[in-house]
């Protein structure tokens, strides 16, 4: 049925994980990096 442990690890992933749990943590993955980027570029910015 799988054909390696991270081909079952993504399918008990996919069953245990809701929509909303999925978009959520791409949605904070996004703030997160605009406020690293965000910080990188003001603070480069400031030194100037």
């Amino acid at each position: 049925m799988f054909e390696s442990l991270d081909d079952q690890m993504k399918h008990d992933d996919q069953e245990t994980v809701s929509p909303r749990e999925r978009v959520l943590k791409w949605v904070l993955m996004g703030v997160v990096s605009v406020l690293l980027f965000g910080g990188l570029y003001m603070g480069i910015r400031l030194l100037e």
